[in-house]
């Protein structure tokens, strides 16, 4: 599937396993946007997962002819509140050279489009409080359930 908006070259698809030198640059960028710093073998593990069949963890870019733009890395999961898979979008970016061009819209549309055809009964992401920025984006095209995250170091 190829989400190919009408009013742009932009191009969004499934990352191809010979992008690796393409995607890595805004994996490293996404993770200083967020003051982390994953291993190697994180990073490593995670490339892999996306074209590993028994993975249900996935990565679509948005291109401009042969460059990309921007990421948009999802998984599909079981709910005990719903019949169907939920589909998380974890991690989103677009270069920042690109921004206010309506690439991350179009990575979600063509996100909600693949948890359509996967019959997910919701898409969902988190972000930021202070990320202002993503939220404009994201009032836009979802709503705000309200939900506040905690984490437990294990």
């Amino acid at each position: 599937m190829v989400y190919e908006p009408q009013t742009s070259a932009v191009q969004v698809d499934f990352i191809k396993e010979d992008e690796y030198q393409q995607w890595l640059p805004h994996w490293q960028s996404y993770q200083a946007f967020y003051q982390v710093d994953l291993s190697d073998a994180i990073t490593q593990t995670t490339w892999a997962s996306f074209f590993d069949t028994k993975e249900q963890i996935y990565c679509a870019v948005a291109r401009e002819g042969n460059k990309m733009l921007g990421f948009v890395h999802f998984l599909y999961h079981r709910s005990t509140w719903a019949m169907t898979d939920y589909c998380y979008l974890e991690d989103l970016f677009v270069a920042l050279e690109a921004r206010g061009k309506h690439i991350g819209k179009q990575l979600i549309d063509f996100l909600a489009q693949d948890a359509k055809k996967h019959d997910s009964a919701q898409l969902y992401w988190h972000t930021q409080q202070t990320n202002t920025t993503a939220h404009r984006l994201y009032d836009w095209v979802a709503d705000n359930p309200g939900v506040i995250e905690y984490r437990m170091p294990l």
